[in-house]
């Protein structure tokens, strides 16, 4: 410790002696030493929680069979067109390595989406080393949750109970449970170091609890499990300059993935929908609205016939708490709605015109409105092979974007065509083509039929203008 450190805390300790000196306070009576009569008393042990828990954690293999050319010069178009050779193929197995929790005793599993995304073979291990293939009932991108399903011959599984998310408060204690670098089932522990973590870019609703409990590759979609042994989380993804531990991890929290859950039993995962989109109150942006600290979600834009919209509320007014929950940011709004049901009213305390008042909001998925109209571009111009849709407050949803997207979106664009070839990638909005305004994808095929050899196109790439010209 640096000497002026030192010198601090001792003129602290120095200064605080008079002030007792000067008013006694009665002591009382210390308790007398006992000499412990148990192992219990001798240590803090989680073993018990660790013995009740830890069979419902299982290991999950994703193998994928992919076609790898064996030679990368077999490429170069020259290359086969001078030795007149075609490219010589080799399957290759890809295995991704991650661990799951069982839910129900009938062999139903949560992990990520990321351990099973692509998988073609799915083998769960259990604790006890017996091996199951697995279907994936659902596969959800956006909350990076997957649910699968192996069948026990009608043998019930151990389960680890759901425990309440929304109850954990910083600095509780909580176990991490999974096969990290496939060593083998693995326990530890740390505390809850943070709670609605935001911007981490693990999923779209991005909301997470942070802890220091040592996760490594391989923990993904395992448990992260309170004292009492309850379901606080679902490990998902760690923060790291070497892609080991360094003392940050993510877990997506528990009543989320109940959500989810309960999608793998109604055919998919239907989360509502709030139909605005905000940003956070910062202290400058608290002062221009009139209040007195920053906090709450400002809303951007309203779509009229969403929640919000029917609830009076407009660009403008400011969120700042759901049910009682205060919320700091869209990620967090968002993730409140989530939690609850389409057709579930919510209390929004919201501040507006100056004032702070109560209103309803009744939840809904969001309307595709106009329909998706799924199209795959064909014919001589720069889009061919491209699949789009039309833009609908659903499919925004979908993709992220905000409410006031307009345009047509690319879903996909298929190897080797056009529109892989000029870069066209998931997720572009197609804004307009030829200087007419794309607003349906009648529009943008009939202009791109009229191209006559000449395109010049605006992109929204997320959240940024580009200009594509094309001749030929």
């Amino acid at each position: 410790m640096p000497l002026l450190s030192r010198f601090v805390v001792l003129l602290f300790t120095v200064l605080a002696v008079p002030a007792l000196a000067a008013s006694p306070a009665p002591q009382k009576a210390l308790p007398k030493p006992e000499i412990p009569q148990s192992l219990m008393q001798v240590q803090l042990s989680f073993a018990p929680v660790v013995k009740r828990v830890a069979p419902a954690v299982v290991n999950v293999y994703a193998r994928t069979v992919v076609q790898q050319q064996v030679n990368p010069l077999f490429n170069d178009p020259l290359f086969q067109r001078f030795f007149g050779v075609t490219p010589e193929m080799r399957q290759r197995v890809q295995q991704s390595l991650g661990s799951g929790v069982i839910v129900r005793s009938d062999g139903t599993i949560l992990t990520n989406n990321h351990v099973v995304q692509g998988g073609q073979n799915i083998v769960v291990v259990l604790s006890d080393k017996r091996e199951f293939k697995a279907k994936v009932v659902l596969a959800d991108s956006r909350t990076d949750l997957a649910v699968l399903k192996i069948d026990t011959k009608g043998e019930k599984l151990p389960t680890i109970p759901f425990g309440d998310s929304d109850k954990l408060s910083v600095g509780d204690l909580v176990l991490a449970i999974g096969d990290p670098f496939g060593v083998g089932q693995t326990v530890t522990m740390g505390i809850v170091s943070a709670l609605a973590r935001t911007g981490v870019g693990a999923s779209d609703y991005q909301f997470f609890i942070q802890t220091d409990a040592a996760v490594n590759p391989g923990n993904s979609g395992g448990a992260l499990v309170t004292t009492d042994g309850k379901l606080a989380g679902i490990n998902t993804a760690i923060v790291s300059r070497t892609g080991q531990y360094a003392g940050i991890g993510f877990a997506i929290p528990a009543n989320l993935v109940r959500r989810v859950l309960e999608g793998a039993s109604t055919g998919g995962v239907k989360l509502p929908w709030i139909g605005a989109d905000g940003q956070a109150v910062t202290s400058s942006l608290a002062s221009t609205v009139g209040l007195s600290r920053p906090g709450g979600v400002l809303l951007k834009s309203v779509y009229g016939p969403g929640p919000v919209g029917r609830a009076g509320l407009k660009t403008g007014d400011v969120i700042l708490s759901v049910d009682g929950t205060p919320v700091d940011d869209m990620q967090s709004l968002n993730y409140r709605i989530a939690t609850h049901k389409p057709g579930d009213t919510v209390k929004l305390h919201v501040w507006s015109n100056g004032k702070a008042r109560d209103v309803q909001a009744k939840l809904m998925l969001a309307p595709e409105d106009p329909p998706r109209q799924t199209t795959t571009i064909s014919g001589r111009n720069p889009m061919t092979g491209a699949k789009i849709e039309n833009l609908s407050p659903a499919t925004a949803d979908d993709f992220g974007f905000g409410t006031d997207a307009k345009g047509v979106v690319v879903v996909s664009t298929a190897p080797g065509t056009p529109a892989d070839g000029y870069g066209f990638q998931r997720g572009d909005i197609v804004v307009e083509v030829n200087g007419a305004k794309i607003n349906r994808v009648g529009d943008l095929t009939r202009a791109l039929d009229s191209g006559q050899g000449e395109w010049s196109m605006i992109v929204n790439r997320g959240g940024r203008q580009m200009q594509l010209s094309v001749r030929g």
